[in-house]
């Protein structure tokens, strides 16, 4: 008995050792959690996230709060297994955040410059909002192109065909909406005056082109600049944007209350689809938003993972986003997922 006894002690030892070197061995997953949320009207490590000068701004007495999905990128099995038990957190296998052949310092880079691109858009899509036109300009002509003579460097495009181009990737669907070899009357300034010019498309590249490389500027008379860091990826643009409309204008778009969301924004203000919608009302919830903008292809999933008392507005545009904050305002309700 004696023996048999200490036979049965080794072998669950043995088995606990083993036990605990499995739990301890990395797999190939990913673990998906609540990131942290940022208050774009507010500051972050003492300055303000969405900066200003030049013009005097607004302040708001509620919130409008970016959110994140915080990445766990090295995962044991026994964390794993935790993040499969735990509501809030999803695991994914790695290869979906980080694509085969590419280290993880290139996703984090990627994603730095989808994060600056996010800003950027934002800018134009608020300043748009404002009354800021964006302007299509000519920084050069191609030597042998369809436009030499006729366009040059520094002329301000502003139709084809007698159709507006308000933004530079208008232009571009406007001339690859004919084909080439398509004469179009092409309306420009230059110095402020302006003019026309029919330019034949020529394929170049398999494309109908004029010959043109084409730049857009949008003057306004005060400087803008975002500082936040350690954040990632597109999808903070719609929370930028409301962001810069908030504070440069007198309304307070809050109403006093903690506005959460998440999407894409594109130069025209069109709210894209983002990842990490469960992860994201967690972090919306935990930071007291009582109302989280959902980009309109996301509701579906928005819906499935909805939090307590935390209504889903459904936004497909900035123009709707700002809609559903007013109606908010009023104590009304907005077009809920």
């Amino acid at each position: 008995m004696r023996r048999r006894g200490v036979t049965v002690l080794l072998g669950a030892l043995l088995t606990a050792l083993l036990s605990i070197g499995v739990l301890g061995a990395p797999v190939p997953y990913v673990v998906l959690g609540p990131g942290p949320t940022v208050d774009t009207l507010g500051q972050e490590d003492g300055k303000e996230v969405i900066q200003v000068s030049g013009r005097e701004t607004s302040t708001s007495t509620g919130q409008l709060r970016l959110t994140t999905v915080g990445v766990q990128p090295s995962v044991k099995l026994r964390t794993a297994i935790q993040g499969w038990l735990d509501d809030d957190q999803a695991v994914v296998p790695r290869e979906l955040v980080y694509p085969p052949g590419e280290s993880r310092e290139q996703v984090e880079q990627r994603n730095a410059e989808d994060f600056q691109v996010s800003q950027t858009s934002a800018e134009t899509a608020a300043l748009r909002k404002l009354g800021y036109e964006v302007q299509v300009v000519v920084r050069g002509v191609s030597a042998d192109g369809p436009a030499v003579g006729l366009l040059q460097e520094g002329d301000v495009i502003t139709s084809v065909d007698g159709e507006a181009v308000p933004l530079a990737s208008r232009l571009t669907e406007l001339i690859r909406a004919k084909p080439a070899g398509t004469p179009l009357r092409i309306g420009f300034t230059r110095e402020g005056v302006a003019d026309t010019a029919t330019i034949t498309t020529r394929e170049i590249d398999g494309r109908p082109r004029i010959g043109v490389d084409i730049g857009q500027q949008q003057p306004h008379p005060f400087t803008l600049s975002f500082d936040l860091k350690d954040i990632g990826g597109p999808s903070a643009g719609l929370m930028f944007a409301l962001g810069i409309i908030d504070k440069l204008t007198p309304e307070d778009l809050t109403g006093g209350r903690i506005i959460a969301g998440t999407g894409t924004i594109d130069d025209s203000g069109r709210v894209g689809p983002i990842g990490g919608i469960p992860q994201k009302l967690v972090g919306a919830k935990e930071a007291g938003a009582t109302a989280f903008l959902v980009p309109a292809a996301n509701c579906a999933e928005a819906v499935r993972n909805r939090q307590p008392d935390l209504p889903l507005v459904k936004v497909g545009s900035l123009d709707e986003a700002l809609a559903a904050l007013e109606t908010l305002r009023a104590g009304g309700e907005p077009t809920h997922c």
